[in-house]
């Protein structure tokens, strides 16, 4: 790698707003925030909206959508072109 011409990589803890989970690990991202982590050093936070604990795909509340039934009640309005 070129000297110079990468951003720092160090350690950064993300936290979710959603579900109160915060977890650390390395990254370029810094933030103006500081938080005490577990280990009693204090490191840079970021705020995310969502994460793997609060993701539906993740914590099985997820929809499933029923797309054939929705094309179908659309022919049936609109009906279908021939």
């Amino acid at each position: 790698m070129k000297p110079g011409i990468h951003p720092p990589y160090g350690p950064v803890v993300f936290r979710d707003k959603a579900g109160g989970f915060a977890f650390l690990t390395r990254s370029t991202m810094t933030s103006d925030k500081t938080v005490e982590w577990e280990d009693g050093r204090t490191y840079p936070v970021v705020d995310v909206e969502i994460s793997s604990q609060s993701h539906p795909f993740y914590t099985g509340t997820a929809r499933v959508l029923d797309t054939a039934g929705r094309v179908e009640r659309f022919e049936r309005r609109y009906g279908a072109k021939q």
